[in-house]
């Protein structure tokens, strides 16, 4: 179960990072041109924050069953001392949830805002601050702490 959670977080990844860059950038598009909220952006807005809920899930059912994690909570005091670990058992899911947390917050906010202007700058400030967060939070494979490869 262990492999196949891996292999789906791994894929959804990019599902996420893709969703998220283009809403960013149909925010970014909406600011700048001043145009209407549309109910395709209200859409993006929404299928964005929920691609990253199904990521989360996965994240917390892979944290559940990694060895690494499990391995980090039974030997603390040494496992914090190692790099990989303790950004598998701590560094990563904190930063990840933190971002997932924004995206909610700001999908939330943006649905709620009056004028267009305002959706799409919420979305684009929330979105872009989580999506910073995610790019440091990825094992990316040039990574100093923990390198993995893009797929698994």
């Amino acid at each position: 179960m262990f492999q196949t959670l891996t292999f789906y977080h791994s894929i959804t990844r990019w599902i996420v990072l893709a969703s998220l860059i283009y809403a960013i950038f149909k925010a970014f598009k909406g600011i700048k041109a001043k145009r209407p909220f549309t109910k395709a952006n209200d859409s993006i807005r929404h299928w964005t924050a929920t691609i990253a809920h199904i990521q989360l899930v996965i994240g917390i059912m892979l944290y559940s069953q990694s060895p690494l994690v499990k391995y980090f909570w039974r030997n603390f005091s040494v496992a914090v001392k190692n790099p990989d670990a303790a950004f598998f058992g701590f560094i990563h899911v904190f930063l990840m949830s933190t971002a997932i947390v924004l995206i909610t917050i700001g999908s939330a906010l943006a649905k709620r805002k009056l004028t267009d202007q305002e959706k799409f700058r919420t979305m684009f400030n929330w979105f872009g601050l989580a999506l910073i967060i995610i790019l440091l939070s990825i094992p990316w494979p040039f990574y100093p702490f923990a390198a993995r490869p893009l797929l698994r």
